[in-house]
């Protein structure tokens, strides 16, 4: 075959690269071009310590990843504290590969020491893209590891980092993975945790009481992604007798008297991370398991969120990309009349608004990521909520091409489709988003209501 229907072989005179080659030498290099893979463009325009950790990176996912995802999706669901045996050898080989240590540099944690010199963001969000594209579940299991450590490493606590954090990665880098948490929402507040308005109004359902040489937590949190295997947990209360604005983070660790592990939630999406349910009982927390003093949670806790953001709207650039080569290959390889569909003109449409869908929602996240040493909320949330909206449009298309086929379990695009809703609600719902990014603006509005009223 020489080429699809519709258009002229590529050694056709008519071929828009062939035409380019006989123009001028001066002026060729300005406008002819080589074809190769959208993929390997991308990953040229990098910086060649982040090229390198992309391809690193997709490499694992092909190789430890993909083959485990549709299995553990479709997996039986556990009771909490029960681990498939898969996961647990995957949590293993990702820590043989630094996957579980790379927020901070070696020797402490695992990424090369000249990544520093970009953005951290932007690491994250490539990371998280090239994972997210194999399984929207493997990937939160690997990834929201990194949300609970960030409290500590947003501190600035030293000491904090040497007692916890050194021996969490030399354990998990000797094959004994030590996971994180990180736990805000608690059943009467969801996205309250994640907008000032509403958490200033909000009943903190998490306390915190003085005693002798500490404190004693008690409540509830829900929806902790990896709370139910996370040896350490940032868990954020309010001091007892104040509000919101008092939250102290505290972390927790596995085994503490009044600490228990309720369940976990039986999800649409992501199935293979689990959602835990989180009760504690009095748990008394030392003085030294404060991490960045009294009442500095709420500062804690929104600069993580703002970091955060973008490697999830990165998360809905991978499953985007999941649904569309799913869909693109379906294409290929199923005929209609004799011919393989992506012959058909409607086809060729659909395929090309999500190759362009995607690709704008890369670039996006990419353009926030390399310039946010300290991230804007407006920037962050504004890339949350587009990517993510996006991409269930992609999934959406990507099973609209599939047809019947889409509904089946064992298509990538219906399982990204499942995991893609995820990514509206969490780190604040895409409609708590839209309002971070005016709550940033608010100065800039306010003057311009006092401009009118003059």
């Amino acid at each position: 075959m020489t080429h699809i229907d519709g258009f002229v072989p590529p050694d056709s005179l008519f071929s828009t690269r062939r035409t380019f080659k006989r123009l001028s030498a001066l002026t060729r290099p300005l406008i002819n071009y080589d074809i190769e893979a959208l993929w390997e463009m991308e990953t040229r325009t990098l910086p060649p310590v982040l090229r390198k950790a992309r391809r690193r990176i997709r490499a694992f996912t092909e190789k430890e990843i993909i083959p485990r995802a549709l299995e553990l999706d479709a997996a039986p669901h556990l009771p909490a504290g029960e681990t498939a045996p898969a996961v647990e050898d995957l949590l293993r080989a990702a820590g043989r590969q630094g996957l579980l240590t790379d927020l901070l540099p070696s020797p402490i944690g695992s990424a090369p020491i000249l990544s520093f010199r970009y953005p951290l963001i932007w690491y994250q969000a490539i990371r998280i893209e090239e994972m997210a594209r194999g399984c929207g579940g493997l990937m939160l299991l690997l990834s929201a590891h990194s949300l609970g450590i960030a409290p500590i490493v947003f501190s600035g606590d030293i000491g904090a980092l040497r007692r916890f954090i050194i021996p969490a990665f030399r354990e998990t880098k000797q094959g004994n993975p030590h996971l994180f948490a990180f736990a805000i929402t608690e059943p009467s507040a969801g996205s309250d945790a994640e907008d000032g308005y509403g958490a200033s109004r909000a009943e903190p359902g998490t306390l915190a009481r003085r005693v002798e040489g500490g404190w004693t937590l008690s409540g509830r949190k829900i929806f902790i992604s990896g709370g139910d295997l996370a040896k350490s947990i940032a868990v954020f209360a309010a001091l007892e007798g104040e509000g919101i604005e008092s939250w102290t983070c505290f972390l927790i660790t596995r085994g503490m008297p009044g600490f228990k592990v309720v369940r976990t939630e039986l999800k649409m999406g992501m199935r293979a991370s689990g959602a835990a349910e989180l009760e504690f009982d009095r748990v008394f927390v030392s003085d030294d398991h404060v991490i960045g003093g009294l009442r500095n949670g709420w500062a804690i806790n929104r600069a993580v969120l703002n970091t955060s953001r973008i490697p999830v709207a990165g998360m809905a650039v991978g499953l985007a990309r999941a649904a569309a080569e799913a869909a693109i290959d379906f294409a290929c390889r199923t005929s209609l009349a004799g011919k393989a569909l992506i012959h058909y003109q409607e086809i060729q449409l659909l395929a090309a608004q999500m190759i362009a869908d995607t690709s704008a929602i890369r670039a996006l996240v990419w353009q926030a990521a390399r310039k946010s040493y300290a991230p804007r909320q407006d920037l962050a949330a504004m890339c949350k909520f587009y990517a993510t909206d996006t991409a269930i449009k992609v999934c959406q298309t990507a099973m609209d091409l599939i047809g019947n086929h889409g509904m089946l379990h064992s298509n990538r695009a219906e399982k990204a489709y499942r995991d893609t809703r995820l990514t509206q609600i969490f780190e604040g719902t895409n409609q708590i988003n839209r309002l971070a990014v005016i709550d940033d603006q608010q100065e800039q509005l306010l003057e311009l209501i006092a401009q009118h009223r003059r």
